[in-house]
């Protein structure tokens, strides 16, 4: 009886021991699955009803202006805004997984880091063992040979991308991004850029903008010129984006800063928020030396993004410009919208709409210059109450800041 007792046992250790050892997965959802349930499906594909269920799509797309990028904190590009209307049909949230060329699009793809392919492929020139992997589904130009892409067998979630797109779609949202990205999307009442020049009175928030400029180690005057560049003096302003106040404010960023939404409109605790945020900024740039130069990267950062300003940096080292001269650095801040350069590996974030903060610069430089009331190529107080040195004020040109 002993002995059969350990045939047995020996025959169930022997066959728990040939067993192959399971190993836990972790989804690009960030769900563990633990392979050895027999509940596991065979089929590797994230299907239609899975990403139904789980609330969320996960888009593979490139840094572009008509495929992604990112704009003072959201998505534009003509794919992702398509792809942001497919996921309010089906009723799911939008995740992006921005990758490095068409290559690294379908091998993500494969690896189940995403569940469509929202960028147009071009289909003729990608290799017949790339092609054998697709479906081509969705979003597509014909006459390029051109369409979005799930992976091979995935055919509810190819179904429904299918019967939801028409072509014009794509002009609808072409001219919604059109319209978001105009001054007619900013709902503001615009006020007067100077209350009283005999008095020297710029606007009736100038208390704070004395009161707060300090925190921020800047001239109150270039503060109030960037407040009427953001919002015209209107503390009810407000864009597309969400940005709120005189100084347009995202409500992230004043949640970051611990500024409630209810106090948001407050003209006094706004422009207080707007300081914060400029000390912030300024704090990332230390490694400039010259506090008057310094001023310009702070703006653009607050405009634009501190990461696409780095970009631009990065791009000046490679290029052998001084990263630590604004002239430079803006120079290549406008080069972010050329494939050649944000495509560049020393960048990190991709495309940027840089002339707009380029401009933005610009503008409020002009203006600040006119509120403390020097003529043009005059001497006024800098960041940090450093000089500022003499500029001459002229047209848009490659170098207009260089000093």
């Amino acid at each position: 009886m002993k002995t059969y007792l350990y045939i047995i046992i020996a025959f169930l250790l022997l066959f728990t021991g040939c067993r192959e050892k399971k190993e836990a997965i972790v989804t690009p959802w960030g769900e563990t699955i633990n392979t050895d349930q027999d509940s596991i499906s065979s089929d590797d594909n994230f299907s239609y009803n899975d990403i139904v269920n789980n609330g969320e799509i996960i888009v593979l797309t490139l840094s572009g202006p008509d495929s992604y990028y990112d704009y003072r904190g959201k998505g534009l590009g003509t794919d992702y805004l398509l792809a942001e209307k497919f996921a309010q049909k089906i009723g799911v949230s939008v995740r992006v997984n921005v990758c490095k060329d068409t290559t690294d699009l379908i091998k993500k793809l494969m690896n189940n880091e995403g569940d469509v392919i929202a960028f147009e492929l071009p289909k003729k020139k990608l290799p017949r063992t790339e092609v054998s992997k697709l479906d081509f589904c969705g979003v597509g130009t014909d006459s390029l040979h051109t369409q979005w892409a799930v992976k091979k067998g995935n055919t509810e979630l190819a179904d429904s991308l299918n019967s939801w797109f028409t072509p014009n779609l794509i002009a609808q949202v072409k001219q919604e991004e059109n319209y978001l990205l105009s001054s007619r999307s900013i709902q503001r009442h615009v006020y007067s850029p100077m209350l009283n020049k005999s008095k020297g009175i710029i606007s009736k928030y100038d208390r704070y903008f004395q009161m707060f400029a300090p925190a921020a180690r800047m001239d109150w005057r270039l503060m109030a010129a960037q407040c009427y560049q953001e919002s015209c003096f209107d503390p009810n302003a407000r864009s597309w984006a969400g940005a709120l106040g005189l100084m347009q404010i995202m409500p992230s960023t004043a949640n970051h800063l611990g500024l409630p939404m209810s106090e948001i409109h407050n003209p006094e605790a706004n422009i207080a928020a707007a300081a914060q945020y400029m000390q912030e900024l300024g704090g990332y740039f230390t490694d400039i030396p010259n506090s008057s130069q310094r001023i310009y990267y702070v703006l653009a950062s607050y405009n634009g993004g501190y990461n696409h300003v780095r970009d631009a940096m990065a791009l000046c080292r490679k290029y052998g410009r001084d990263p630590y001269s604004w002239g430079n650095v803006a120079d290549f801040i406008l080069k972010l919208r050329i494939p050649q350069y944000y495509n560049d590996p020393v960048v990190k974030y991709g495309y940027m709409r840089g002339d707009e903060t380029v401009d933005y610069v610009d503008r409020i430089r002009a203006r600040w210059m006119q509120y403390c009331g020097v003529a043009s190529g005059g001497t006024v107080s800098g960041f940090g109450g450093s000089p500022l040195s003499k500029v001459p004020h002229r047209a848009r040109h490659r170098n207009r800041y260089r000093i």
